[in-house]
């Protein structure tokens, strides 16, 4: 038998768990699922320097717990458990829970986030948070006056490797083609920063390191087929991120990357009662902070929206 809420939150992290506190603060009740990495990507980031509250930063891990904490202190029923799959076309919404779980929605939230794409090499792994980061803006502070590397081509890396440029000593450029593809704006900024050092035809066979994190990196032109040792302290990853949004494929509107559409100035989709938040919908910002903000944005979205419903 179908379970039935006003409210259901599919996702944690800072957008979820902050529709959550809103949400609940409402007197919505709302259910959240976790989905299948609670807390979502600042649970793989070990220091948070940049969210405002924090005056000596916070490992990313106990962040999420704290706003877990206050969620559920609300009222929140926090679940684990991933929607596997949902019908929007209906009211309520129908969403499954792990393939059985049956769900009727007066409202959605998507926090779903998004998650990047990595190299998948088995030391990207071993070192993900130890001088392995697929966020400049948020890690790059941490290498102050260092010397790091940054894979990719398109804007995302050729901003990045700008930012970088800002804070550290130098700064590898690492594209695996004889150009980037990033506009020709960004093209010029780099490869006019003195700062950044390209290395062209060049893909990452090894990220190099001790028991302190990362300590180089090994490349390899596979057009000369010669190999090289950069020696860094990090290595960025800026080949794009996937929003974790296909389940929702035929239903929301979302652009051709995948990241669902809103409308200006809110988190409305397409379809009435149903709201995104966090990364699943911002391709531009990312950052927890603004994450935050579109997930106190969707509660109150969804508030107005089922009051205007028993008017």
């Amino acid at each position: 038998m179908a379970e039935h809420t006003k409210c259901l939150i599919i996702g944690s992290g800072p957008a979820g768990y902050t529709a959550a506190i809103y949400a609940s603060r409402a007197g919505l009740t709302p259910i959240m699922y976790q989905g299948p990495q609670p807390g979502g990507q600042l649970t793989i980031t070990n220091d948070v320097e940049n969210f405002p509250g924090y005056a000596d930063g916070i490992q990313g891990p106990e962040m999420m717990q704290d706003l877990e904490k206050q969620a559920r202190r609300f009222g929140t029923d926090v679940r684990y458990g991933m929607a596997t799959s949902v019908d929007l076309s209906c009211s309520p919404k129908k969403i499954f829970i792990d393939g059985t779980h049956e769900i009727h929605a007066e409202s959605v939230i998507i926090a779903t986030g998004a998650s990047a794409k990595w190299l998948g090499l088995p030391s990207e792994e071993k070192y993900n948070g130890r001088g392995v980061s697929a966020c400049a803006v948020c890690d790059g502070f941490f290498f102050r006056n260092q010397e790091v590397a940054i894979v990719g081509g398109g804007d995302t890396a050729a901003e990045e490797a700008t930012y970088l440029a800002n804070l550290c000593s130098k700064v590898h450029m690492i594209v695996r083609r004889d150009e980037l593809r990033a506009s020709q704006i960004m093209q010029k900024r780099v490869t006019s920063n003195p700062k950044i050092q390209m290395h062209w035809n060049c893909q990452t066979e090894e990220i190099l390191g001790d028991d302190n994190g990362v300590t180089s990196v090994l490349i390899k032109n596979h057009i000369t087929n010669i190999e090289t040792i950069l020696p860094i302290t990090g290595f960025f990853v800026a080949i794009g991120h996937k929003p974790n949004t296909d389940i929702f494929k035929g239903f929301l509107d979302m652009d051709e990357a995948g990241y669902l559409t809103t409308e200006k100035g809110s988190s409305r989709t397409n379809i009435e009662g149903v709201f995104a938040s966090g990364d699943a919908q911002d391709h531009i910002y990312r950052q927890a902070v603004t994450a935050a903000g579109t997930g106190c944005m969707a509660a109150l979205d969804a508030e107005r929206w089922l009051t205007e419903q028993e008017d």
